[in-house]
C-alpha cells in the first residue's frame, strides 16, 4: 500500500513569519497562498502551518481558544479554504498544528470549568482542591515556576504544563476525547491532509499526580522543569491506545500524523520510536537528538545509526535539523568561510537519508538565528530568561524574499526585524545563483524524487570510511545509491567508487575509482 507521507518532503511555515499580504507587518494565509508556487517550484509536497486558530497569542498561537475558527491576525475561514483549493490544484498537501494537551485560559470551556466545582466542565481540565501556597505535588511548568496555578473563584488548583495562560486538558474525561476527534474530522472534511501534534507525550499525567524524581545537572545551567526527571506527567500508558484510536481517525480520510514527543535533553530515539506503536499509532514522530550534536562524523552516525535502529524496518522515520523551538542549524554548524558548504552537507544527510524530511522555512536559503535586542523580545521565553536565553524569536524572524529593507515580507513595520544578511541572503538572489543553498536544495528533491532508492529505499551504514567522513547505502529493487559526507575542512580519502550522480565538488557522471579524495565538506551521492 502506497504511504504519500513516506515519500513526501513537508515543509514547515511559521505563518507569522511567512509572507504578509496586508501590510501589517504579520504574516497570514493570504500571503502563503502568494508563495505557493515558489514552494512546488522548490519541490516539496506538503505544509505545515503552525497554529492559525482563534488565539490570544500569549504563546503566539499555541494557547488556542476556538479549534474550529480561524484567528483574524492571519485571515478568514475563506482565506483558507481558498488556500486549501490552490495547494490541491498544485498537488500541495496542508498539515495544520493540533495542540490539544493544553487550551487557552480564554478558551469557552475553560472559563465554564473555572466559573464553579460544579460546572458540567469542571472535568475537563485537571484540578486540585487545598490551600494557597500549598501546592499539590512538585511538577514544574516548561515556562519557569510551579505547573500549579492558584484559582481564586473556586479556592482550587490547575495544572498549567507551560504558561499558567495554557491550562492542561483531562484526557482522562472521554467527553474531552469526543469533542477533540470531532474538531479533528472539521478540518479533515475541509481538506486537511494531516497534523503536527504538539508535545503528543503529555496529555495524560499520573492520575495519583506523585512527585516526580529531582534530577542532577552538576554545572550546567537548566531551566527549573530539567531539574527533574518528568516520570509522572509525561510519557503515560494511557497515551498508546488513545493514538491507536487517533490513527483509525486519520486513516479513514488518508491523512497523517506526526508527532512532537517532548521530553528530556537531548532526546530519546527510543521513546519517539515507541510512539510510532506497530505501524498503529503515529504515523511519523520528531527524535530531536540531532539537533543536539557537535559538528563531527561520529556524532552524525551514531545518531541517525540510532534513529533507524530505533523505527526499525517496519515503522518510518521522521528527519528534521530546524524547527520553531530550536535555534536554526546554519546557525549551530555552519561558520566562517565554509558556511555554506557545511549546510550543503546537512542539506544532503536530510534529504538524502531513510524517512520523511521537513524543512524549516528559510532553510533551504541557509537562514540563520536572528539578532533581537531586549526589548524587540516577543517570546515569554525570552521574556522570562534573558540573557541566558534569548527565546525562541531568533528562529522565527521574517523570510527574506528579495534583498530591500523589508525583504519583500511586508509593506509594513515587520513583528520580528529580518535578519541582518537579508541583503545578500534571500530568494531572489538564490534563485539566480546556480550554485546557491537553494539550488542545491533544489536539485536534492529533484534527485530523491527521481529515485526510488531515495525515497523509499534500505538504509545501511558504509563502513570502512575514512574517520571523517559518514556514509550510508540506500536501495530499492536494482536503484541503488551511496551517499558520502565529508565532515573535516581538508580533504579525506575514501575507497567506495561510482558514478557521481550529484556533488557539491564534482561534475554529474564522473567516473570515481576505488580511492580518491573527498574534498574538505564534500557531499556526494553515487551510482
Amino acid at each position: 500500500m502506497k504511504h504519500w507521507w513516506k515519500e513526501a518532503v513537508i515543509y514547515q511555515i511559521y505563518p507569522r513569519s511567512f509572507q504578509d499580504s496586508n501590510g501589517d507587518g504579520v504574516g497570514d494565509i493570504s500571503g502563503i497562498q502568494q508563495r505557493l508556487t515558489y514552494l512546488k517550484d522548490l519541490g516539496v509536497d506538503a505544509l505545515w502551518i503552525s497554529p492559525i486558530n482563534v488565539s490570544p497569542m500569549f504563546d503566539f498561537g499555541y494557547d488556542i481558544s476556538d479549534y474550529r475558527a480561524i484567528d483574524p491576525q492571519f485571515g478568514t475561514m475563506k482565506d483558507f479554504d481558498s488556500l486549501i483549493k490552490a495547494a490541491r490544484k498544485l498537488d500541495l498537501k496542508i498539515l495544520m498544528d493540533l495542540v490539544v494537551n493544553h487550551t487557552s485560559h480564554l478558551h469557552p470551556w475553560f472559563i465554564e470549568s473555572r466559573s464553579s466545582k460544579n460546572n458540567p466542565k469542571r472535568d475537563w481540565y485537571i484540578w486540585q482542591p487545598g490551600k494557597k501556597g500549598q501546592l499539590p505535588n512538585n511538577w514544574k511548568s516548561v515556562f519557569g515556576g510551579s505547573a500549579w496555578e492558584w484559582d481564586e473563584s473556586t479556592e482550587s488548583y490547575f495544572l498549567h504544563s507551560f504558561l499558567s495562560e495554557q491550562p492542561d486538558l483531562n484526557w482522562r474525561n472521554p467527553a474531552v476525547k469526543k469533542q477533540i476527534f470531532s474538531d479533528v474530522e472539521f478540518w479533515l472534511k475541509r481538506g486537511v491532509a494531516g497534523f503536527r501534534l504538539d508535545v503528543v507525550n503529555l496529555y495524560f499525567k499520573d492520575a495519583l499526580l506523585r512527585n516526580n524524581p529531582p534530577r542532577f545537572w552538576g554545572w550546567q545551567y537548566p531551566r527549573p522543569y530539567e531539574l527533574q526527571y518528568h516520570t509522572y506527567d509525561m510519557s503515560q500508558p494511557e497515551m498508546h491506545p488513545l493514538l491507536r484510536d487517533l490513527r483509525k481517525l486519520l486513516d479513514k480520510y488518508k491523512a497523517m500524523s506526526v508527532g512532537e514527543v517532548f521530553g528530556d535533553y537531548p532526546g530519546d530515539p527510543n521513546k519517539a520510536a515507541s510512539y510510532l506503536g506497530n505501524f498503529d499509532e503515529l504515523h511519523l514522530a520528531f527524535d530531536f537528538t540531532i539537533m543536539f550534536q557537535k559538528w563531527s562524523s561520529d556524532a552524525f552516525a551514531t545518531v541517525m545509526r540510532n534513529w533507524m535502529r530505533a523505527c526499525g524496518p517496519e515503522n518510518w522515520p521522521s528527519l528534521v535539523l530546524n524547527n520553531h523551538d530550536q535555534g536554526r542549524s546554519y546557525s549551530r554548524y555552519a561558520s566562517g568561510k565554509n558556511s555554506d558548504a557545511r549546510a550543503k552537507l546537512l542539506a544532503t544527510l536530510l534529504l538524502t537519508s531513510r524517512g520523511t524530511p521537513f524543512l524549516y522555512y528559510g532553510e533551504e536559503l541557509g537562514m540563520k538565528d536572528g539578532t533581537i535586542a531586549r526589548h524587540q523580545l516577543k517570546d515569554p521565553v525570552g521574556i522570562r530568561y534573558w540573557p541566558l536565553n534569548p527565546g525562541r524569536d531568533p528562529q522565527r524572524t521574517p523570510m527574506p524574499w528579495d534583498g530591500t529593507d523589508k525583504g519583500g515580507f511586508t509593506s509594513g513595520d515587520p513583528w520580528l526585524p529580518l535578519n541582518d544578511d537579508t541583503p545578500q541572503r534571500n530568494v531572489a538572489a538564490q534563485l539566480a545563483d546556480p550554485e546557491s543553498l537553494l539550488s542545491w536544495h533544489k536539485k536534492l528533491i529533484r534527485l530523491r524524487k527521481e529515485s526510488p532508492a531515495l525515497r523509499l529505499g534500505t538504509w545501511a551504514e558504509l563502513e570502512g570510511t575514512s574517520a571523517n567522513v559518514f556514509g550510508y547505502i540506500r536501495q530499492h529493487d536494482k536503484d541503488k545509491k551511496s551517499i558520502l559526507l565529508n565532515f573535516a575542512d581538508r580533504p579525506q580519502v575514501v575507497s567506495h567508487g561510482g558514478t557521481v550522480v550529484l556533488s557539491t565538488h564534482r561534475k554529474k557522471g564522473d567516473k570515481l575509482t576505488s580511492s580518491y579524495e573527498l574534498q574538505p565538506y564534500e557531499a556526494i551521492i553515487l551510482q
